[in-house]
């Protein structure tokens, strides 16, 4: 716990760099929806871009710029100054410390998810989640999986410089694979099928399925899952104190 306060103050003296993982995929949101023609006009699904595919997108975004660039950028920092070999000669398990960075962007995500489906609901109407017990189950699942990715680059980053920089040229792909730069369903078929085992395609399915009203597809919850298990073991595994 005092790990976690500690922290949490750590954190929020970073409040620009906050304001820009909140308010880029809000001010997207917005912009998108209000300039590319048909999004908010119904489909043939009878639904608006605007009432799922937008907002489970941007929040992908949001995801995927504090697991890419703020986690790994800020335990990079603390290796390179030295907090973390100043850790390791105290009883703090190199799992409580990645734990904490987990739990604090973690909850970062929440407040960001947030202020963008009220963002949301205020622009174009859009409602809330429909499915909303599995639209918590797979944030939750898919932000611990995109964190542990985060702690990944994080642990074999040489440096705080060059952790941002790894961590955006490994979000660039997963940003295409997730759907941001063309929609899933626009996809040739050979990067639909890479799309759909990565972690990120099957998570903005997941969370627009439970915008939809409709249950997440076990399969999307599976690839997920197992890559929380995989990057997190690797996160794990090759975390460096120094």
């Amino acid at each position: 716990m005092k790990l976690l306060v500690l922290e949490a103050k750590l954190h929020l003296r970073e409040w620009p760099q906050l304001l820009f993982t909140i308010g880029l995929p809000v001010a997207l949101l917005v912009v998108l929806g209000l300039s590319i023609p048909g999004m908010t006009e119904l489909g043939e699904s009878g639904e608006r871009a605007v009432d799922t595919q937008l907002p489970s997108i941007m929040l992908l975004l949001s995801l995927l710029i504090t697991a890419c660039t703020v986690v790994p950028g800020v335990l990079a920092a603390y290796r390179e100054q030295g907090v973390l070999r100043r850790m390791s000669t105290t009883p703090v398990h190199p799992v409580r410390v990645l734990g904490a960075q987990l739990l604090i962007n973690l909850a970062g995500g929440v407040v960001s998810t947030a202020i963008l489906i009220v963002a949301s609901s205020l622009a174009f109407g859009t409602a809330v989640p429909r499915q909303w017990a599995w639209f918590v189950v797979v944030f939750l699942l898919g932000s611990a999986a995109l964190m542990a990715m985060g702690l990944v680059i994080a642990a074999v980053a040489p440096n705080a410089k060059t952790a941002p920089g790894i961590g955006s040229v490994v979000m660039m792909p997963l940003m295409l694979l997730g759907g941001v730069w063309i929609p899933r369903e626009l996809m040739p078929d050979a990067l639909r099928t890479v799309s759909d085992y990565s972690v990120a395609g099957p998570l903005a399915q997941a969370l627009r399925d439970t915008w939809a009203g409709q249950a997440p597809q076990p399969v999307h919850l599976l690839v997920v899952a197992a890559g929380l298990v995989i990057f997190g073991g690797l996160a794990v595994r090759l975390f460096r104190w120094e």
